[in-house]
């Protein structure tokens, strides 16, 4: 056992190596393009700083990092997002006349700043928040980076004179061919290198050819065997060795003044929510391949404390890098010594490579990084436009990238921010907050109404309507609620909101339902509410605030059944068939319904063998498994039926009133009862004992006759009003 435990340990173990070295050689290249692309934003001529500072953000990322994030197989280095928020910062200060002992330490304290954020958005739970940002807007920024890096990098593609811009694009006499060969190739390269090999990454293949490509050129052209002067390759550095730079980069962080972080602090929210995005992306892929669960939370205190530790020591900020990330895994590497050990080889290779970055061509660099544009412009989106329904989307996505194309990345951000807040609203108010509507045709409450009663529910039943909502109650959606009732309040009299479902409401709302309370008011109708939604919603709470509810206001019940129970009431109460007065007499056996048809001889007969019960309000008349076979009668008072539940819970099954009965299952059967049976009120009760019943049947048979039809036929009517329902429950 042990020695297998030993041999699998030395299988990770080298897998990670693999995996950490695989991964570098993707990263550095990439780390030294963008921090080429960086400085280069302040002036050209510190391209090779850039460099430097590129490479170094690598090999700090990587080292710290992991240790702290410990997400299995994650790379963290400078990526494309970091980089293109921060070159445009970098040209904003320049732009202002900022001097360059000025612009680094500014550079530094944003991306400090940035990591500060970003490790407080894992501190207080926040990394899952970020999936709830729009695609759109992402793919709006994401798309506008990349249009931003291929704009920036395509004059040095062509090697165009510093200060040129886009105009010398149009201008084949101001191009250097040397560069378009060397970028070029470079580009082949990357694009080529995966259908001959998978081995070594496209990312080294690439820059290899490139740097191959340009000493082959200089075999024929003597000045391109020069530093000096030499616009094609990055030069000499310019801050000296790392260590040397890495000093000088801490020093001047003294010049910092307070005031700084209002310059700062907006590229620093948005540095801080991409490379979340970023992070949290690679984090995802990775969760597929590995068939793990990272730790969002984590992961971006450990991304945070990288960037600040790349920041204090010279280093460009980044993220989760999604190349580096899967070279790594498909390399071996499996745990978070492999995005360790990426740091040791980029930190051993700055050591060792150094002195060669100045040869490195511009070219070369350029032409990564428009490959690395053109993986993350979104192709997919341009679809968005050919279709009716997703044009919107393509629109806030064209949105996004133009505002960061014309005006900044910042201000792409707010825009992409305010966009995302106007999607919320607009998929809120597309959807309607009306889950059902039913009136009292099609819904009854558990109150089982006399013949005469139904017949005028069933005529008049329009003028009852219950409404079960859902969502948010706010100004998105008050209109369309209050669009799509306007027919209903025009004839209705009673409405009932059921609130159950929804999860906030707003002032605008309560608005709305204080005008439709008094749009029923006047035809002597009311606005209910039932199934008031939970504490934690607050919207109780606030309906009170408003005055909806409470004394004098709108009624609000318990329950759908008790709004229903009081519409039907109030709709009977103006046909003039409401239900029998507190102080009515107990209703004669003989009028009872079950029993018409029969003759005096067979009505005497039956009379003698009832039982006439008086039982008082909450006296329980049988419980659930009583055995029993008797059925009761109400002639006066009503009676509820309920089951049991757990923890003392009860559901209420129906409510039995005058002239109708309960107990038929014990009656028929002589099974156990199934339920309660409780006096709602104080109520008289026939009761009918079937061993009586079939003495008087025998001498009277048509009294089994009209009894037994008169169940079925109840019973009957009870499966058509259940059909009835659950028609109405299917058309939500």
């Amino acid at each position: 056992m042990a020695y297998h435990r030993a041999m699998k340990g030395l299988r990770s173990l080298s897998g990670d190596l693999w995996g950490g070295l695989a991964s570098m050689l993707v990263a550095l290249p990439a780390a030294i393009a963008f921090g080429v692309l960086v400085f280069s934003a302040i002036d050209p001529a510190l391209a090779s700083t850039g460099a430097v500072a590129g490479a170094l953000g690598a090999a700090v990322l990587g080292l710290v990092s992991p240790v702290v994030g410990g997400n299995g197989g994650m790379v963290t280095g400078p990526c494309a997002p970091a980089a293109a928020v921060t070159a445009s910062l970098a040209g904003a200060l320049a732009a202002a006349g900022h001097p360059v002992e000025r612009i680094l330490p500014l550079l530094a304290l944003m991306a400090v700043l940035s990591g500060v954020l970003q490790a407080s958005y894992g501190l207080l739970g926040l990394g899952r928040l970020m999936k709830y940002i729009p695609y759109q807007v992402v793919s709006g920024f994401l798309s506008g980076v990349a249009v931003i890096i291929a704009v920036g990098q395509l004059p040095k593609l062509l090697g165009l004179p510093a200060g040129t811009g886009l105009i010398g694009v149009v201008q084949p006499g101001l191009w250097a061919w040397q560069g378009v060969v060397v970028g070029g190739a470079t580009i082949a390269a990357v694009v080529l290198a995966p259908k001959v090999t998978e081995r070594v990454p496209a990312a080294v293949i690439g820059l290899a050819v490139g740097v191959a490509a340009y000493f082959a050129l200089a075999l024929g052209w003597p000045e391109l065997r020069t530093i000096e002067g030499n616009r094609l390759v990055i030069g000499s550095l310019g801050g000296g060795p790392p260590l040397t730079y890495m000093s000088g980069r801490l020093a001047s962080l003294g010049t910092l003044r307070p005031t700084d972080v209002a310059l700062v602090i907006a590229a620093a929210g948005t540095l801080s929510a991409l490379s979340t995005i970023d992070t949290l992306k690679t984090a995802v892929v990775l969760d597929v391949l590995t068939r793990t669960r990272h730790d969002s939370n984590r992961e971006l205190v450990g991304q945070g404390v990288a960037n600040v530790a790349s920041a204090l020591l010279g280093g460009i900020p980044g993220g989760g890098t999604m190349g580096p990330t899967l070279v790594n895994v498909t390399s071996g590497g499996r745990t978070p010594l492999s995005g360790f050990l990426e740091g040791v080889f980029a930190l051993v290779a700055i050591a060792l490579l150094t002195p060669l970055l100045a040869w490195i061509p511009i070219g070369a660099l350029a032409g990564l990084l428009l490959v690395v544009a053109a993986k993350m412009f979104d192709w997919k989106s341009l679809r968005l436009v050919t279709r009716a329904n997703t044009r919107l989307d393509f629109v806030v996505i064209a949105i996004v990238v133009g505002v960061a194309l014309y005006v900044g990345l910042i201000e792409a951000s707010v825009a992409g921010t305010c966009l995302a807040i106007l999607l919320y609203i607009r998929d809120q108010a597309s959807t309607s907050v009306i889950r059902s509507r039913r009136d009292l045709r099609r819904a009854a409450s558990k109150t089982r109404r006399s013949e005469a009663a139904r017949d005028v529910l069933d005529v008049h039943g329009d003028e009852g309507l219950v409404v079960a909502l859902q969502g948010s109650l706010f100004f998105g959606t008050t209109d369309q609620l209050f669009s799509e009732l306007a027919p209903d309040l025009a004839k209705c009299r009673y409405i009932d909101l059921d609130l159950r479902r929804v999860q906030s409401m707003d002032y605008t709302a309560g608005r709305m339902l204080q005008q439709m309370q008094s749009q029923l008011a006047e035809r002597g109708g009311s606005l209910m509410f039932s199934g008031m939604p939970g504490a934690a919603t607050g919207v109780a709470e606030y309906l009170a605030e408003l005055g909806l509810v409470g004394e004098g206001g709108i009624p609000v019940f318990a329950s759908q059944n008790d709004a229903l129970e009081a519409m039907e009431d109030g709709v009977l109460e103006a046909q003039g068939t409401l239900a029998e007065p507190v102080d009515a007499p107990p209703m004669p056996i003989e009028a009872m319904r079950l029993f018409r048809g029969l003759d005096d001889d067979a009505m005497a007969a039956l009379r003698a063998a009832v039982r006439v019960l008086e039982v008082d309000e909450g006296a329980v008349v049988f419980a659930r498994k009583d055995h029993g076979r008797t059925l009761f009668l109400v002639a006066k008072g009503a009676v509820d039926i309920v089951l049991p539940l757990k923890q003392g819970a009860r559901h209420h099954l129906a409510t039995i009133t005058r002239d109708d009965h309960f107990g038929e299952i014990g009656f028929l059967e002589g099974r156990s009862r199934t339920a309660d049976a409780v006096a709602r009120r104080p109520s008289v009760l026939y009761a009918l004992d079937r061993e009586r019943f079939d003495a008087a049947a025998a001498r009277f048979p048509r009294i089994g006759q009209v009894v037994f039809f008169g169940l079925a036929t109840e019973v009957s009517r009870r499966l058509r009003q259940a059909d009835k329902e659950l028609r109405a429950l299917e058309d939500r």
